[in-house]
């Protein structure tokens, strides 16, 4: 049996001023996001193209199918890199997961056809998938605690940044007055890959997480690695402060778990947190599939607007999305998760029904409705973020990337209902249903109201907090047997 080690690096991490080598971090992982908004903005774009005889020549279900392939791809590789990430380290998964999303889109824009567009589509969804289990886990063990809050909810928002850059990108890449119809939709798959392989060299150049180092049995390495962090932030022009020794921890290395032990953390050790993660994963993924993947179905059926100018009411809905994060996320660092939590999910929840019902009475334009809908999602985007924030740093670090992959896949799973529901009570322009709908938005708003309640009474004060103190590693529990 391992004897019980003493170690100073959590402490010595979360004490550390911001510096560069936090923006490089933050930077190098944080583009997972921008490459999912960009993926399903341009994916959703080229649908169409891929209709044409010029093309693929896909039916309207083929083209659905590819969108379905891409989030089942999410799905399974959070779910087996997340495993990977726990047991082989953030790092090593971190440049696998990248790396496989830029060979699988890469290949998908030279699709011949449709088995092998499908193929190549799940693969790079699985690459992104795995990115989320990898890159949160590392951002949160390598943030310092007074940050974390602010920096997951920034680095999370910036999927709406990805969403801009393509819909600003379809304006060329699908005109056939600048690119040839079978060229541009090949040459939209390849921007992510361009960019992702500039990120690829800087994620690199990142250290392994230390935290996860420590609690594999690998001290000297995790010491050596915080010293050369310390040593780059001082580089920077940041004094580092002294840090606490009695902040230091005993722990006996105990590896990836079993699935038997998280089975009995997430049910015995931590049913609250458990119910809360589950509730604000689903409630927000609910929302977002279900007005984000049929907005432009609305815009078209009961105000007219045409494909080609939904991508500017896409672009300002977007732009609502991106705020919300950026300029709310410092205070839940401050005011607090809780109060942050629960109000950015009622107060949603609340605009949603209110939109409702405007909606009902036919009091909106298709600019008014874009305008309340980016107001709703300055909250809602600011929420959704907070979802991840709360899997990802409420449970021990043993088990963190594979934590973060269930709940996304939980939350998958319930959201890809929304788009199905809302697609049959939003009925077709000779028959829309605006009754229905609105029903469908209050539900909707019920769950998001729901789940602020939620947060309301099980939301953790982990502000400020080092992650061990907020959940206790299993190595650390294993230190005092």
């Amino acid at each position: 049996m391992e004897t019980v080690a003493r170690s100073l690096v959590p402490a010595r991490l979360d004490r550390l001023p911001w510096s560069g080598f936090h923006n490089r971090l933050v930077a190098a992982l944080g583009v997972a996001w921008v490459l999912d908004g960009m993926e399903i903005t341009i994916a959703g774009a080229v649908g169409s193209v891929l209709q044409d005889r010029r093309t693929l020549g896909l039916s309207t279900v083929e083209v659905g199918v590819t969108g379905t392939v891409y989030l089942l791809g999410e799905v399974v590789g959070a779910l087996v890199f997340g495993r990977l990430s726990d047991r082989f380290g953030r790092r090593k998964l971190f440049i696998l997961t990248l790396g496989l999303y830029l060979i699988a889109n890469g290949i998908t824009a030279f699709s011949p056809n449709l088995a092998f567009l499908l193929v190549f589509r799940f693969l790079a969804g699985a690459g992104i998938g795995g990115e989320y289990s990898a890159i949160h886990s590392a951002i949160d063990e390598l943030i310092p605690s007074h940050y974390r809050g602010r920096v997951d909810l920034a680095v999370s928002g910036t999927y709406w940044l990805g969403a801009m850059i393509g819909t600003a990108s379809t304006y060329v890449l699908l005109n056939p007055d600048v690119l040839p119809v079978d060229v541009g939709w090949r040459v939209g798959l390849l921007i992510g890959p361009l960019l992702g392989v500039v990120i690829w060299t800087l994620r690199r150049r990142l250290p392994e997480s230390p935290r996860w180092l420590l609690m594999h049995g690998r001290q000297e390495e995790a010491e050596r690695t915080t010293a050369a962090i310390e040593e780059a932030v001082e580089r920077s022009g940041r004094p580092v402060p002294p840090v606490d020794e009695s902040r230091a921890m005993e722990f006996r290395p105990h590896g990836a778990p079993s699935y038997r032990e998280i089975a009995r953390v997430l049910v015995r050790d931590y049913p609250r947190r458990t119910i809360l993660g589950t509730t604000l994963m689903i409630s927000q993924s609910f929302l977002y599939n279900a007005i984000f993947f049929t907005y432009v179905l609305v815009l078209s059926t009961f105000y007219g607007v045409t494909p080609q100018d939904a991508s500017k009411y896409l672009f300002a809905f977007a732009l609502g999305n991106l705020a919300g994060p950026l300029l709310l996320g410092p205070l839940f660092d401050t005011v607090g998760r809780r109060a942050m939590i629960s109000s950015t999910y009622i107060v949603s929840g609340v605009l949603l029904a209110v939109t409702a019902w405007l909606f009902k009475q036919g009091a909106l334009t298709a600019t008014t409705q874009t305008l309340l809908w980016s107001v709703i999602f300055f909250f809602a985007s600011a929420a959704a973020s907070a979802g991840y924030l709360t899997v990802s740093e409420l449970f021990p670090l043993e088990i963190r990337a594979l934590v973060i992959a269930l709940f996304f896949s939980v939350a998958q799973g319930f959201g890809a209902l929304g788009p199905t529901i809302f697609g049959a009570l939003i009925g077709d322009r000779a028959h829309p249903h605006p009754v229905r709908l609105f029903y469908g938005y209050l539900f909707a708003a019920a769950m998001m109201v729901t789940a602020g309640l939620v947060a309301l009474v099980l939301a953790v004060n982990a502000e400020r907090r080092s992650l061990e103190d907020i959940a206790a590693p299993l190595s650390t529990r294993d230190a005092g047997r």
